[in-house]
């Protein structure tokens, strides 16, 4: 899915003027505080410097849209909000009319996303929250898609590893409430969709499958401190974390390997924010909530 947002809902320009009271400078430009009606239907009230918007003002577009917020030589620039049609909002800043540096976007599915913004595109650090189920992905944004090191989150596990391209890959480990970790690699493999014709190529979606490899306790981190060299072998009291390795077949392990079996769920990049697009739970292509299967593994 595409962050496109605001452009598409363009502002007139300084040279479409349209009706306007307010104050204006020697020069008889537009300067100081005025209000405008705009010749496609918007409006705008706020601040003007030497003709064109700048500083704080409203602009309300005909089809209900607005922006509150910052302007900068008749752009959308520093701390605003801007409303789109169906309801959905972003809070934060921006540069040369574009979502850019921290913001807060609200969806109208309740979903929210609250990190870093780069050219109106997801991009940096950021969690996104789902309303539906209460999971979020905390961690790297490339260019609106998950990216780098991350965490989703669930009501009673996480999943802590890489992302690429929207989709777990490589090393990574579920850890689980009831006290335990599981590891394991999501390996990419491509998976036959189907076929229109003979002639043409086979569509083919890619797939994260879960490769578990062993179980733990949890890892809890502890402050090392200086001590004598203890003896190899573990003396009575001491409690050993150890690794419980799991082969690659055989009915034992049968609820680790289908643990991540993960959905193909694809996400629409074309859509627009704008019209209300949103993230949901079935946008990524892996399970958001796996549930209580994956616990079976750790008992």
């Amino acid at each position: 899915m595409s962050d496109l947002g605001s452009e598409e809902l363009e502002e007139e320009g300084e040279n479409d003027l349209g009706e306007y009271e307010g104050e204006r400078n020697a020069a008889g430009e537009r300067h100081g505080h005025g209000r405008a009606r705009l010749p496609n239907g918007d409006t705008y009230e706020g601040k003007y410097e030497f003709g064109k918007r700048h500083g704080q003002g409203t602009y309300r577009f005909k089809n209900g849209a607005r922006y509150i917020g910052e302007y900068f030589k008749n752009k959308k620039h520093g701390q605003g909000t801007f409303i789109y049609p169906d309801g959905s909002r972003y809070e934060g800043e921006w540069a040369d009319d574009l979502r850019h540096g921290h913001g807060v976007y609200y969806y109208v599915n309740n979903d929210t996303y609250t990190g870093d913004w780069l050219s109106h595109q997801r991009h940096g650090q950021g969690t996104y929250l789902y309303a539906e189920t209460g999971s979020k992905y905390v961690g790297k944004w490339v260019n609106g898609q998950q990216e780098g090191a991350a965490e989703l989150i669930h009501l009673n596990h996480r999943y802590q590893g890489k992302f690429l391209n929207k989709n777990p890959v490589g090393p990574g480990k579920y850890v689980f409430d009831i006290g335990c970790e599981q590891h394991g690699e999501y390996r990419l493999t491509d998976v036959e969709r189907g076929e229109e014709e003979e002639e043409e190529e086979t569509l083919l979606a890619v797939i994260p499958k879960w490769k578990a490899t062993k179980i733990t306790e949890l890892a809890l981190w502890t402050p090392k401190i200086p001590e004598e060299q203890q003896p190899a072998d573990t003396t009575a009291g001491q409690v050993e974390i150890q690794g419980v390795e799991v082969a690659d077949t055989g009915e034992d392990i049968q609820a680790l390997t289908d643990i991540a079996e993960a959905e193909v769920i694809e996400e629409d990049a074309d859509l627009s924010l704008e019209q209300g697009q949103d993230y949901s739970r079935d946008e990524f292509p892996y399970d958001v909530d796996q549930g209580e299967d994956e616990q079976e593994g750790c008992e």
